[in-house]
């Protein structure tokens, strides 16, 4: 009864979602579109823009973040390392941070080449169907 009850409010209130739009006015519109244009051009984003050089900007900035912490396992461990004070615990606990980000690294390094070589030979994916902006 209590899921009857809240896909009935739920529904209801996508009704009156679209009800309150289309009482907007062409001017209300207009400003809506504007807007939107202001905010694309602030942001950077291209209307022209194919999907595969979207893919392909969303998956660099993926591999970034992971390459970011790559570096921060590398410090963490290495700092582990420096004030382990000889105890072979914490020195094999830094050891194997290491070694899993190094690990880590060759699958991002290997995950990019992969992504950039399909994309570059997309067809029509860049300027006369060569590399994109990937």
């Amino acid at each position: 009864m209590k899921t009857f009850i809240f896909l009935s409010l739920f529904a209801a209130s996508l009704f009156g979602f679209e009800v309150q739009a289309q009482f907007l006015d062409s001017n209300a519109v207009g400003s809506i579109n504007n807007n939107v244009d202001v905010i694309q051009q602030t942001a950077g984003y291209d209307a022209n823009m194919k999907l595969g050089d979207a893919v392909a900007f969303m998956i660099r900035g993926f591999l970034g973040l992971l390459g970011i912490i790559f570096i921060i396992l590398i410090i963490i461990a290495g700092f582990n390392w420096m004030t382990a004070g000889g105890d072979e615990e914490k020195i094999k606990k830094a050891t194997s941070t290491i070694r899993s980000a190094v690990i880590g690294l060759i699958i991002i390094v290997a995950a990019y080449s992969i992504t950039y070589f399909v994309f570059s030979n997309l067809p029509g994916s860049g300027p006369g169907g060569g590399p994109s902006t990937f």
